[in-house]
């Protein structure tokens, strides 16, 4: 089995963008420069992704593809096939990366059997790598239990400078496990937060630059999306961002524990 590519980065993210929409979003990326993409079985529109990265010209050895297993598809006679499914859908025989996108509601499908069923699609070249989404310290830590150590290739997690997660962050980097942060920009709603604007009139850059280089900074993968290629272009600027420790200290300050995903059912009990 070949050794599989480091998580990049800098990501495409694709949550709520369909049809033409995220065909334009994903090919513009590219175009720019992106050349890892985030989606989902629940999304939606893997098959349109398959066919942008297709149309693209870019080689899938040049492409870090991530995608997300449903909570009803966690089970050992139902993840394979469903992962398969989404293979065929974006046009490609292995994804670099499988996450189970939130823990089983209820723990109605034990996550051994889940991590079990990783591994062996790992086995069979499925995926090249597997990890964890939505996971509190104690799920993380039963999983990391399970799969053995270095097994579990990254926890994608909210984590933005409103939500900055701390407990969890210092448990993933005391077990050596990689965060990706997703909602980083919290909706846009840290594009109009005054201290990042200070900020980045400092540096010359943009708001969003400044916090997805905050993230970047501390070590995290990042999947900003957007529709417009003067954003994804921008966006992507973040990764030449150098912030100083004194930018890093008014961005700490503006934590709040405000937490944006946290759909009924589905959310564990955070930390």
């Amino acid at each position: 089995m070949s050794i599989p590519s480091p998580i990049p980065a800098f990501g495409l993210g694709t949550f709520r963008l369909k049809g033409q929409t995220v065909i334009d979003s994903v090919r513009n990326a590219l175009d720019v420069g992106y050349r890892a993409i985030d989606t989902a079985q629940i999304y939606g529109n893997e098959a349109e992704i398959g066919q942008a990265v297709a149309e693209s010209g870019v080689p899938r050895s040049q492409l870090f593809l991530t995608t997300k297993v449903w909570v009803d598809k966690l089970g050992a006679d139902a993840l394979i096939p469903s992962l398969k499914d989404s293979l065929q859908r974006l046009r490609t025989e292995q994804v670099d990366l499988t996450l189970i996108h939130w823990p089983s509601p209820g723990r109605a499908v034990p996550l051994r059997e889940t991590l079990e069923a990783l591994a062996e699609a790992q086995r069979q070249g499925l995926t090249a790598q597997f990890g964890v989404s939505n996971f509190t310290i104690a799920l993380l830590q039963q999983a990391i239990e399970l799969a053995g150590k270095g097994a579990i290739a990254t926890n994608q997690v909210e984590i933005s400078p409103y939500l900055q997660n701390r407990k969890l962050v210092n448990y993933a980097r005391m077990q050596g496990v990689h965060l990706t942060s997703y909602m980083t920009l919290a909706y846009g709603k840290v594009l109009k937060e005054p201290a990042l604007a200070e900020i980045a009139q400092r540096h010359g850059a943009t708001p969003a630059q400044v916090a997805l280089a905050w993230a970047l900074t501390q070590g995290f993968s990042v999947i900003p999306s957007s529709t417009r290629r003067e954003n994804l272009a921008s966006n992507l600027k973040a990764k030449d961002l150098k912030l100083t420790s004194e930018d890093m200290a008014a961005i700490a300050a503006l934590d709040r524990n405000e937490r944006l995903a946290n759909p009924e059912n589905l959310a564990p009990a955070w930390d």
